[in-house]
């Protein structure tokens, strides 16, 4: 701003000087303090601007109140009266607090609280933004700047925010404004023009505006849809992130529509073409296929053919020989496997499939590996109370029955004769494909003992043996292993013999006479007492006992004794001389 040179007025005399002295006098009496008049810049001295405002004196302003183009002498400005007395005898004036008035009853004839208005960003101040409207101050709080959290409130400072205003307060000439509701309501409208306009089956085109584990939120111009994981890929997806990212821009179909609860379903993967049309061609009942394992589950393996199409390998349909208590025993996420098509169901989107279908079935071949008679060698696998199983090679077991481990012995449980790990031989007696089972004999892979017992005992031959067990009609003498002889109670003395237990004990060694013998039945008699007998003896102890047997010739007596000795034999069911 140029520099002014003061300037003097004369003072007025006569009869107009009084003319004026009237007028001022008429002036003063309608002028009062924190009113709004017109002056006129009468000059400028040092800093302040002095102004008439048709008063009995003058009064200034100072030049900062003023812009350089507004300062003319002679020209009228806008002040508002401070006061009209003051001790240095002029006017106190403000153009700045004239000018802000005039501002603020512009701004009060021109908005209304709950109108739009723009605004300048000023500056950041504590708690939100100050904001210019028509040269006034007014305050954006921060919670009001935009519908989601605000972090840095700096990059809105410089720029013209459209905004609501909220309330006007006219004592202290504030103005409270608000961008968030005027975002909402506009949302809001969005919201119901596109729910009275959007329809189940159109495309939509939309931005991903959140991602939660069971699906994404897609924005649709105003509008929130939900795409369910479900519903994004054909495939399977673990966690919509696999698919999508905020921010994404996506096509969509509406799926469903809640007009009552203001809720939208949409679909990513309708958008493209649907896997299982045309399964059946493409994947025919027996076909082979590769594929990936994406899931397991304790009954069987989800194997993916192609994105969007999964087969469920079902656990007894891991091997044909091999039991499998779980999938994950045998597979894991990510191998890679060859399966057979089993069957499809094309309603339910269901796949059987099976991986031994893809290799040969041993069992189709193993009556012409094992024909029924030969010989094979296995390891014993398991037991149960009735036999054990023996792996004669990978996933083909066969089974010992207990009643074909021994010839002579009665067994109760097979550990009684084998041990698990045990390497066996047996011989293959029964084969049944359709059950897969394999009877297997153990007794039969050696010769029976009591096919030969003719060659090596005869009646009358005295032989050696030990006490295997005592019972109360007699005792069991082993003769050798598996090969017992019975000699009744009443053939072990001479004398009376009341109980077993008080003549014999069982591991004591005795000698003995056979007095028969039967391989068919597996039985052979003995008598202690007849070992010392004399033929005569013999002959006269048979006639003794079996009267009728009259008739034995000489050399015949030893036969004669047996027969006799059949009656009393036959006291006791429980004469099986391969107990022990």
């Amino acid at each position: 701003m140029g520099k002014h040179s003061p300037v003097r007025f004369a003072p007025k005399t006569g009869g107009d000087y009084d003319l004026l002295a009237s007028m001022l006098n008429n002036t003063t009496n309608k002028l009062k303090a924190g009113e709004i008049v017109k002056g006129t810049i009468l000059a400028i001295s040092g800093n302040d601007v002095l102004i008439d405002i048709g008063y009995k004196a003058e009064g200034s302003v100072p030049v900062s109140d003023f812009k350089d183009e507004e300062i003319k002498i002679g020209g009228t400005c806008d002040v508002l009266i401070c006061s009209l007395e003051t001790r240095s005898g002029m006017v106190d004036l403000s153009k700045s607090k004239a000018d802000e008035k005039l501002r603020w009853e512009a701004l009060l004839n021109k908005y209304t609280e709950g109108c739009t208005i723009n605004g300048l960003v000023t500056g950041k101040v504590r708690g939100g933004l100050t904001i210019e409207v028509d040269g006034i101050t007014a305050f954006l709080p921060g919670s009001q700047i935009d519908v989601e959290p605000i972090h840095d409130m700096d990059e809105y400072v410089g720029k013209t925010l459209e905004l609501k205003l909220l309330k006007i307060n006219n004592e202290r000439r504030n103005l409270i404004l608000s961008r968030r509701e005027l975002i909402e309501e506009r949302v809001a409208e969005q919201k119901r023009e596109l729910l009275a306009s959007i329809q189940i089956g159109q495309h939509r085109t939309g931005k991903v505006k959140n991602i939660t584990d069971f699906g994404a939120f897609i924005d649709l111009n105003g509008l929130d849809g939900l795409l369910h994981i479900t519903d994004m890929s054909w495939g399977r997806v673990k966690h919509p992130s696999e698919v999508l990212k905020v921010g994404d821009e996506l096509e969509v179909v509406v799926l469903d529509v809640d007009l009552d609860r203001e809720r939208v379903s949409l679909g990513l993967k309708q958008t493209q073409k649907n896997p299982w049309d045309g399964i059946e061609e493409r994947y025919p009942i027996g076909a082979k296929f590769h594929g990936k394992v994406v899931n397991l589950a304790p009954y069987g393996a989800f194997v993916e053919l192609e994105p969007g199409i999964e087969g469920l390998v079902h656990i007894s349909e891991f091997s044909w020989t091999k039991r499998v208590a779980k999938a994950s025993d045998v597979l894991k996420v990510g191998d890679e496997v060859d399966v057979a098509i089993l069957s499809i169901d094309t309603v339910n989107q269901k796949i059987a499939l099976g991986i031994r279908q893809t290799e040969e079935n041993p069992w189709d071949t193993v009556q012409k590996r094992y024909p029924i008679g030969s010989r094979v060698k296995g390891k014993v696998r398991n037991f149960t109370s009735y036999g054990a199983f023996v792996e004669i090679e990978d996933g083909i077991d066969g089974m010992i029955h207990v009643s074909d481990m021994s010839w002579t012995r009665k067994i109760n449980h097979p550990s009684e004769m084998l041990q698990k790990g045990q390497e066996v031989e047996a011989v293959v007696l029964e084969i049944d494909v359709e059950q897969q089972r394999i009877s297997l004999g153990l007794k039969q892979a050696s010769e029976d003992p009591w096919s030969s017992i003719a060659t090596r005992y005869s009646i009358g031959q005295i032989v050696k043996g030990k006490v295997s067990k005592i019972a109360s009609f007699g005792a069991f003498i082993e003769l050798e292993d598996g090969v017992d002889g019975l000699v009744h109670i009443s053939q072990i003395s001479n004398d009376h013999v009341e109980k077993v237990k008080d003549a014999l004990k069982v591991g004591q060694e005795v000698e003995a006479r056979i007095v028969r013998v039967d391989g068919g039945d597996r039985r052979i008699g003995l008598s202690i007492k007849a070992v010392d007998m004399s033929e005569d003896e013999i002959e006269a102890l048979t006639k003794e006992i079996g009267a009728e047997e009259a008739t034995i010739k000489p050399g015949e007596n030893m036969v004669g004794l047996a027969s006799a000795f059949d009656a009393a034999f036959a006291q006791s069911e429980e004469w099986t001389p391969s107990e022990k």
